[in-house]
């Protein structure tokens, strides 16, 4: 007896797509069958999904909840953006699953310390699953490395580092090659991936030089200062640093410019295990977007490029340079995201997890005629693998969490931000999706159906992770 028979005629599993029956019994996946296996009296629910498309649910690999947003003048508020609650719930309801956030490392703290304080942020305040990725900052002592260590064996495989301090108001969070190249030493030692925000600091950092010596300090001209040469030459030397350790894999976070494609193409030719993340910002948006009423809205960093750059990341997909489409969500009102008017204080990052699913089925399969197995790679499978969580998620497999999303082709509908459940605002507002989530199920429960809300803020479970050797010794997706 099973608890739930989901029919589809689309149903994207690992060995294809078809007409199969999902059967889920408790938490996980019990059968894949052929359809009509099964009589209805054999499940306490049955849900006929045929003429709908049936993935596994998604998973946004990079998102920030109740995260630090500093102040605009000096001894102003400093702001956090929405919780756990608020951005997970709009995740169900756009048929994602599974979320990674950060648990940044302080210089007065332990990594197990600012794990536990990220779990009480999220434990009993969200309703997706999960993870959490470990963020350093600044000068790494010495001691802290074999923190590093012990945290990817429990369960957090994927560091965070950066290359620059984004801002000149941010000193402190780039880290110094030198100490990457401790970092990267624990990480190939212990199994771990590199999760890099890469830019070269000294390109940045003189470009706001430069925009404000000139006076153009408006935040139109943010892609100047965030530019691809300063990614190329960011790229390349944080490649060129893991080869020199054994080969250390990457995750290259929100890869904007086609330099940034360029050099992850390269190393992958050589066998290098390197995989790429992008943004549906950089996909839908360019820094033109930036001169439109409150173009603040389509900014992240690093900045939106050019047309040419979009042309990259698409290919990039196609060619296996670009892995994921992620969110980078910051999810705030309008008032602060717009709060920031110069190069120097745009506040980053997007509501924008809700409708990420949607959007980009309208864009890969509808407009670009993807497969449906093309698409739930990006906005699900190969999240799951590439961070150890496959197939437990990012799979409709036997044995498999029953993490599951119906796309809905008779939901077609106008993104608004009065129809989302994020914020006040949407860079997607008045935005054509050809499908909407009508079902998203969270490991058996039914969380969401044709926009009724069944979660419960206690049902999300945090996951420890391990990647598999597999993805840390080659390009395997």
């Amino acid at each position: 007896m099973f608890d739930l028979i989901l029919r589809g005629d689309q149903v994207v599993t690992p060995q294809g797509t078809g007409a199969w029956d999902v059967c889920v019994k408790g938490d996980t996946i019990a059968a894949i069958a052929a359809p009509g296996t099964f009589a209805d009296e054999q499940a306490g629910r049955v849900i006929d999904a045929r003429g709908k498309i049936v993935i596994p649910g998604g998973i946004d690999p990079h998102i920030h909840s109740s995260w630090y947003i500093p102040a605009i003048e000096e001894g102003g508020e400093v702001t956090m953006t929405d919780g756990p609650d608020i951005v997970s719930r709009a995740a169900i309801h756009g048929g994602t699953t599974t979320l990674l956030d950060f648990a940044t490392w302080q210089q007065d703290r332990t990594i197990e310390e600012v794990i536990n304080v990220r779990k009480q942020d999220w434990t009993g305040k969200c309703y997706t699953d999960y993870g959490y990725h470990i963020m350093l900052q600044g000068a790494i002592p010495p001691e802290v490395l074999p923190q590093v260590a012990e945290a990817i064996q429990d369960g957090y495989p994927s560091i965070k580092i950066f290359t620059t301090d984004i801002t000149p108001s941010r000193k402190g969070r780039k880290i110094t090659h030198g100490h990457i190249w401790e970092i990267f030493k624990v990480l190939k030692k212990e199994g771990g991936i590199g999760a890099i925000h890469a830019e070269d600091d000294e390109i940045v950092m003189h470009m706001y030089d430069v925009l404000q010596r000139e006076g153009r300090t408006g935040f139109e001209n943010l892609a100047e200062v965030h530019n691809s040469m300063s990614e190329d030459l960011s790229f390349r030397r944080i490649i060129l640093l893991a080869e020199h350790v054994d080969g250390t894999p990457l995750y290259m976070m929100h890869v904007s410019a086609a330099s940034g494609v360029a050099a992850i193409e390269a190393a992958r030719a050589k066998g290098f295990p390197i995989y790429g993340e992008t943004l549906h910002q950089y996909l839908m948006f360019t820094h033109e977007h930036y001169k439109r009423p409150n173009g603040q809205i389509y900014h992240t960093y690093p900045s939106l490029k050019e047309t040419s750059d979009q042309d990259a990341l698409w290919e990039g997909q196609l060619r296996g340079s670009i892995s994921t489409v992620a969110t980078d969500e910051i999810c705030c009102t309008l008032s602060t995201k717009t709060q920031g008017h110069r190069i120097d204080d745009t506040t980053g990052g997007n509501a924008g997890c809700e409708p990420r699913v949607s959007v980009m089925y309208t864009e890969m399969v509808k407009k670009r005629g993807y497969s449906l197995a093309k698409f739930t790679d990006l906005v699900s499978a190969n999240a799951a693998k590439i961070m150890g969580m496959y197939p437990k998620k990012g799979a409709l497999a036997a044995g498999s969490d029953a993490d599951i999303t119906v796309l809905d082709p008779g939901q077609k509908r106008t993104v608004t931000a009065a129809r989302l459940h994020e914020s006040d605002y949407t860079p997607w507002e008045g935005y054509e999706a050809e499908v909407w989530p009508s079902l998203t199920v969270l490991r058996g429960k039914v969380m969401m159906q044709d926009g009724e809300f069944y979660g419960d803020v206690k049902d999300g479970q945090m996951l420890k992770r391990k990647v598999d050797e597999a993805i840390r010794n080659r390009p395997v997706i």
